[in-house]
């Protein structure tokens, strides 16, 4: 594994424990640390529903702002970390951007 990335482990809404390489968190104070075997296993104080319903509030917010264009057709991606620390963190997708948007017009509401 990278020494840039550690393992970090979230809990599902059922409360099934899974590990995920995360990058390794700038303030330790702000998570749990225990050892597993020759590796720091990072615990998050959040669900990953938790974490992922903050992306999902990003994504309407974009979606709703850009709706206002009178697009026919709106397409936004963007790709996530998890973080111990925050939960989610939006990263570059496919570049040095943060979001890839994508409207069309197909003349289907003008008929």
């Amino acid at each position: 594994m990278n020494e840039d990335r550690v393992l970090a482990e979230f809990l599902l809404e059922d409360g099934t424990a899974v590990r995920v390489e995360v990058p390794k968190p700038l303030d330790s104070s702000a998570v749990e640390e225990v050892s597993i075997l020759d590796e720091t296993l990072y615990k998050s104080g959040q669900s990953i529903k938790s974490a992922l319903n903050k992306a999902a509030s990003i994504a309407t917010s974009v979606m709703s702002s850009l709706k206002a264009g009178a697009a026919d057709e709106v397409e936004v991606k963007f790709g996530l970390d998890l973080s111990v620390e925050s939960g989610v963190i939006i990263s570059t997708v496919g570049g040095k951007v943060n979001f890839e948007v994508t409207l069309k017009w197909t003349g289907k509401g003008a008929e």
